[in-house]
């Protein structure tokens, strides 16, 4: 047996205890781990990466530097608990299986907090086959740059490059075009002579940038990258709408919408096209060289495609049309979620063991704002986070994720108050199982230790 270590499963077994499998370390996971913890119920985190901060880590842009350690030393703080065990390295799906963790462990309850981390596919016919080959998606985009400078990392690289054309609007949409922009001005900058560190620039903004070196937009000889929305402005999903809005409150809110867009497109100076989809590529050497775009007009609610089309070239066309959860072998799905049985709650009823919560319910993998699940974000808070407006930013995610794992938490206790304890044998087999994983994958040390080995050495120059 191991030595006996904070978050190792080499715990008390002389006495039977509910034990709860949370799949994902990252916000709602932890958050459901500690309040099931201070309730002495034991908790085994199954992550797929050595680190658990999920969408804080890779989904928020990496100038978001005081956010992110904020965030993650909350979510260090839960997963210390003596009563979590943590377990990295293994993914639901290729090293467990849902039918082992729910029926061959032994666990009381198994709770999802997978997140939301497919990029839903660009409805283009035939879009697959370009992957990588001039068409990106958002999320492996953002981890791109949120590693450019780390040594270890091993996923595809992308390059900021002048002219990118992006689908979306939404506010992983915003990130994407600043990335874009910022990058793209730093390095025409640097051309001239003049380095200008990542955090100054996205906290002044590109005009002000250049007037303090006495240039304008213009000299750089920069098209800027381009958003298309299918809509105005005005129909853009930065600000949410709130549930049996008032004609008046939706107004209040599509004037927001408008105003956040405007900010955003004044300090980072891209280009917004709107009433325009996608209908197919352009392509140049087996490569997508730009798109195909249809006009759409808005009737009432309804979207008009119209016969008008157009063509625009770009360096390469990133899709940021939104985040879904990925499908798990042996759950049911509803298109491109998880089918519930009770969507609210994130229930399935032919697994009564399982709960979900976060993204993996609501489906959204940025910004939580769906079903009951919504948390509405104000304008103030947004423009801080987009970095249009002056105080420390707030992610969009978090609180709404803390909050619906909150209300998971308190029924996954209520379940847990109702079940049979499991025998001191069952308990001590699924201890020394969850051990066994752990060693498996190198975890023979507290988790504050394996959080230190883990941690790249990231060269943060011109950070």
């Amino acid at each position: 047996m191991l030595e006996k270590r904070p978050n190792s499963a080499h715990a008390r077994t002389s006495k039977a205890r509910h034990v709860v499998a949370v799949i994902g370390g990252a916000t709602a996971g932890a958050e459901i781990a500690g309040r099931l913890a201070s309730h002495e119920t034991e908790v085994v985190i199954f992550e797929r990466n050595p680190r658990p901060y999920g969408k804080i880590e890779d989904g928020l842009p990496r100038w978001h530097s005081a956010l992110r350690d904020k965030e993650c030393a909350a979510i260090d703080e839960k997963l210390r608990n003596e009563n979590v065990h943590y377990v990295p390295c293994s993914a639901l799906g290729i090293e467990l299986s849902i039918e082992e963790l729910v029926h061959g462990w032994g666990f009381s309850a198994v709770v999802l907090a997978v997140g939301a981390w497919k990029d839903r596919p660009l409805p283009i016919p035939g879009a697959s086959a370009y992957v990588n080959r001039g068409l990106v998606y958002q999320n492996p985009f953002i981890i791109s740059f949120n590693h450019s400078e780390d040594p270890t990392f091993s996923g595809t690289h992308f390059e900021a490059s002048d002219g990118v054309l992006v689908v979306g609007g939404g506010l992983a949409s915003i990130d994407v075009m600043k990335v874009l922009m910022l990058e793209t001005t730093r390095k025409a900058l640097r051309t001239r002579g003049i380095e200008v560190a990542l955090n100054e620039i996205e906290t002044k903004g590109i005009p002000k940038i250049l007037g303090e070196k006495g240039l304008r937009w213009k000299d750089l000889r920069l098209k800027g990258a381009t958003l298309f929305f299918r809509r105005g402005p005005e129909e853009t999903s930065l600000v949410g709408i709130p549930p049996n809005a008032s004609s008046e409150q939706i107004k209040k809110v599509q004037k927001s919408r408008v105003k956040v867009l405007k900010k955003a497109q004044e300090k980072y100076l891209f280009n917004f096209e709107p009433f325009s989809v996608p209908d197919g590529f352009l392509i140049d050497q087996g490569r997508v060289a730009g798109l195909r775009l249809r006009r759409t007009r808005v009737e009432g609610d309804l979207l008009i495609l119209t016969g008008e089309t157009f063509d625009r070239q770009g360096a390469y066309v990133v899709s940021s049309i939104g985040s879904i959860p990925e499908p798990i072998p042996g759950l049911p799905m509803a298109g491109e979620l998880f089918a519930f049985s009770n969507p609210q709650f994130g229930r399935f009823a032919e697994h009564p063991t399982i709960f979900a919560a976060g993204n993996a319910v609501t489906g959204q993998g940025n910004i939580v704002a769906s079903r009951n699940h919504a948390r509405l974000v104000s304008e103030e808070a947004l423009e801080r986070y987009l970095g249009l407006a002056e105080g420390t930013p707030s992610s969009p995610v978090i609180g709404g994720e803390i909050q619906v794992a909150a209300e998971t938490a308190g029924r996954i206790q209520a379940h847990l108050d109702r079940a049979r304890l499991p025998s001191v044998a069952s308990y001590s087999a699924l201890i020394e199982r969850v051990t066994e994983r752990q060693v498996a994958v190198g975890y023979t040390c507290n988790y504050a230790e394996w959080i230190r080995r883990s941690t790249p050495i990231i060269d943060a120059k011109n950070f």
